[in-house]
């Protein structure tokens, strides 16, 4: 299920000066469900992969869904 289906949003702005930071203030916001489906994702900072110590300032932080190959 993606990330943006559990928390009813497609985006959302939220406080944070790296990556954890944000992810952590989504896990609060959206709760346990949200914090399932961040656990099996992947985390991009501006379409990349990044350190979840990686600085945020007006960025895109994205919540990837596992694809899985048939």
């Amino acid at each position: 299920m993606p990330a943006g289906e559990v928390a009813g949003l497609s985006w959302v702005t939220l406080p944070g000066h790296n990556v954890s930071a944000i992810i952590a203030a989504a896990e609060e916001r959206f709760g346990e469900l949200f914090s399932r489906v961040v656990a099996v994702s992947n985390i991009w900072l501006n379409g990349d992969a990044m350190e979840p110590d990686a600085h945020v300032n007006d960025d895109e932080v994205a919540v990837i869904p596992p694809v899985s190959e048939a």
